[in-house]
C-alpha cells in the first residue's frame, strides 16, 4: 500500500478512536426517570456507573434483577416561532402565502419587510435556552 494512503488511514483511525474515547454527553436526571420495568439495557453485566455514563446511558443499581445501565428517555424539545426577525431562517419562497407556509410546517409573519416571511421553527431542548 502507498505510504500516503497508510498515513491518511492512520490519521482517520486515531480521530475515530479519540472520538469514541470521549464518550457521549451524560443524560439529564429527567431523562433517567424511567420505571424499572421499562428500562432498556444499555450495558453489560458488571458495568461500572462511570463506564455506563461515559456511553451516554443512565445508571441506577437500586433495583435488583433490573437493568442498572439503561437507555435514557429522548430529550424533550419545544418548537416555537422566533420573535426576532434576524433569527428567521427561510423556509419558503418569494410570494408564499401564510397557508402554503403553514402546510410546510413553518412559521409565517409578513412583517417586517426585507426578511423571510416563511421561516423555520426554533427548536429548544430541555434545559437549554436556544438551539
Amino acid at each position: 500500500m502507498d505510504p500516503k494512503v497508510i498515513c491518511v488511514l492512520s490519521v482517520i483511525l486515531v480521530v475515530a478512536i479519540s472520538t469514541l474515547a470521549e464518550g457521549k454527553p451524560a443524560p439529564s436526571r429527567c431523562q433517567c426517570k424511567i420505571a424499572p420495568m421499562e428500562r432498556n439495557n444499555c450495558g453489560y453485566p458488571g458495568i461500572s456507573a462511570a463506564e455506563c455514563k461515559k456511553m451516554g446511558c443512565c445508571f441506577n443499581n437500586s433495583v435488583p434483577n433490573m437493568p442498572w445501565c439503561f437507555k435514557p428517555k429522548p430529550k424533550k424539545v419545544k418548537r416555537s416561532c422566533p420573535t426576532e426577525a434576524r433569527g428567521r431562517r427561510n423556509c419558503g419562497f418569494p410570494g408564499i402565502t401564510a397557508k402554503q407556509c403553514e402546510r410546510k410546517g413553518c412559521c409565517f409573519n409578513s412583517h417586517p419587510a426585507g426578511v423571510p416571511w416563511c421561516f423555520y421553527h426554533r427548536v429548544v431542548e430541555e434545559g437549554n435556552s436556544a438551539s
